[in-house]
């Protein structure tokens, strides 16, 4: 692993071109110097522990929408191998960024195998190795802070790159969330981890108490912090709520101390929000937090898709990207059911990057509608080997096409010898378009209707009876909307 005494936050202010910021710039089009301002006012992270020889990802303002997937053991499935399939997996469909959310087995030993395995950015969850470690000894509630800060400090030396911390957990927002009331109460498990500690020890919150011994330590190791949403709504009748607000105004107060001493900051959101509130969440996320990059996880729009929750989450998070948020979290199928496997892990990652890629185009991002127009015009060569290329999926889109085999070689089994793109192009090739002067005796008794209506005007009353003229500028063509991507 590498090991430099560089804070790139620090190194962005005094203007240090580092090879993190060059990496990004390159990947991302844009100039070195426009990702030097973001990383240094906090809008753009590039999550990268300095014992890390991760490749450099960047997310945030101006970057392509990011996707992570989860991945990790639980109590009733740990396995190495598994995980590190599930590791393969979320490689090769695309993700930017793999979190180990582990909870059963040598969470050490499975961490330290992830990492060493992983060239994208590694995150973790700390709390839930101090937590379940001291479950062993003495339960949840013998828990220290000590426990929890030591937990932190290891998965820094184990060169994670990001950590979620549930910071905004405390005594209030708990208060707020009793008055208030929930069908579901806390569904974040780091969050759940930390309440239960909370009340059973009447104490608050060290992450936030002590958040300052968290920076130092965030500081020693350039470990990105992800202020985790511990109070997010786990069903739709729950969002927006006070607690969920509450929290939300916590991280941004947070978040301007720890930039301030040069750690990088993600805010976390929802969870679960119906589609017409999800472009609020987004904005206040930014208002409040400064424009600090929002990482959703989802958020699903419905909570009756039990088995198609990667479609449900990936509708919210086409809409969040589109909104303004950077980074979106995936969720797979078996969410709410049980623990992914590979497959589901893969279709997982597959399904969220539809949605980032699809907010990149409403964005505004030229490469992401590029790949658009590039697949549209192999369609209309009917250049399948070209179309199979360019699919976010090749390996699925291989698969089906093989798996249909037409008559025809150059079109599919849905349209065969009607394939409307290849009927078209045959006729223009083959005829000259009739003059339409010449065809439509309908056009010339129009326009006989329209001398009569000059004529014999209707009622002021009723403008809506005006007849429209079929005057030579109606013929005028308009551009393509495509022209401006065309060489």
């Amino acid at each position: 692993m590498k090991q430099t005494n560089l804070l790139q936050i620090a190194e962005a202010r005094k203007g240090n071109l580092t090879e993190e910021v060059r990496a990004v710039a390159a990947q991302e089009g844009v100039s070195p110097e426009a990702i030097m301002r973001s990383l240094a006012d906090g809008t753009v992270v590039i999550p990268r522990n300095r014992r890390s020889s991760t490749r450099p990802c960047g997310i945030g303002k101006g970057l392509r929408t990011k996707v992570n997937a989860n991945i990790g053991t639980s109590m009733d499935v740990s396995d190495l191998a598994l995980e590190l399939s599930k590791l393969d997996a979320a490689l090769g469909a695309g993700a930017d960024t793999v979190m180990d959310l582990s909870t059963g087995g040598d969470l050490t030993g499975i961490r330290r195998g992830i990492r060493k395995a992983c060239s994208i950015p590694l995150g973790t969850v700390p709390i839930y190795q101090a937590a379940i470690d001291r479950a062993k000894s003495g339960g949840i509630k013998a828990m220290t802070a000590d426990d929890m800060f030591r937990a932190i400090k290891a998965h820094g030396e184990d060169g994670v790159d990001f950590i979620t911390v549930h910071c905004g957990v405390t005594l209030s927002s708990l208060e707020r969330l009793k008055k208030e009331g929930r069908v579901l109460d806390v569904v974040s498990r780091g969050g759940a981890f930390l309440v239960t500690w909370m009340i059973v020890n009447e104490r608050e919150n060290p992450l936030y108490s002590d958040f300052g011994r968290l920076v130092e330590i965030a500081a020693r190791y350039d470990m990105a912090l992800s202020l985790g949403d511990g109070m997010r709504p786990g069903c739709i009748a729950d969002a927006n709520d006070r607690a969920q607000f509450q929290e939300l105004i916590t991280l941004g107060e947070l978040q301007t101390h720890a930039v301030r001493e040069g750690v990088q900051v993600m805010i976390e959101g929802p969870g679960h929000v119906p589609i017409d509130r999800i472009e609020e969440n987004v904005k206040l996320e930014k208002e409040i937090c400064h424009g600090a990059p929002f990482y959703v996880l989802g958020p699903l729009v419905t909570d009756v898709a039990p088995g198609y929750d990667h479609i449900t989450s990936a509708i919210g998070g086409a809409i969040a990207a589109r909104a303004g948020a950077d980074f979106l979290c995936y969720v797979t199928a078996t969410e709410h059911l049980g623990l992914p496997g590979p497959e589901d892990v893969r279709e997982g990652v597959i399904t969220t990057r539809i949605a980032a890629h699809a907010a990149d185009i409403a964005k505004g991002f030229a490469s992401a509608s590029r790949w658009d127009l590039d697949m549209s015009r192999k369609r209309k060569e009917r250049d399948w080997e070209g179309m199979l290329k360019l699919a976010l999926d090749p390996r699925k889109a291989q698969k089906m096409r093989a798996s249909a085999t037409p008559r025809v070689s150059d079109v599919c089994t849905m349209c065969g010898d009607y394939c409307s793109i290849k009927m078209v192009e045959e006729y223009f090739k083959k005829s000259q378009i009739p003059n339409p002067k010449s065809q439509s005796r309908g056009l010339r008794r129009s326009t006989v209707l329209d001398r009569r209506s000059q004529a014999n005007p209707p009622p002021a009353s009723f403008p809506s009876a005006t007849l429209r003229t079929s005057g030579a500028g109606r013929s005028k063509t308009r551009p393509s909307a495509a022209s401006k991507y065309r060489a």
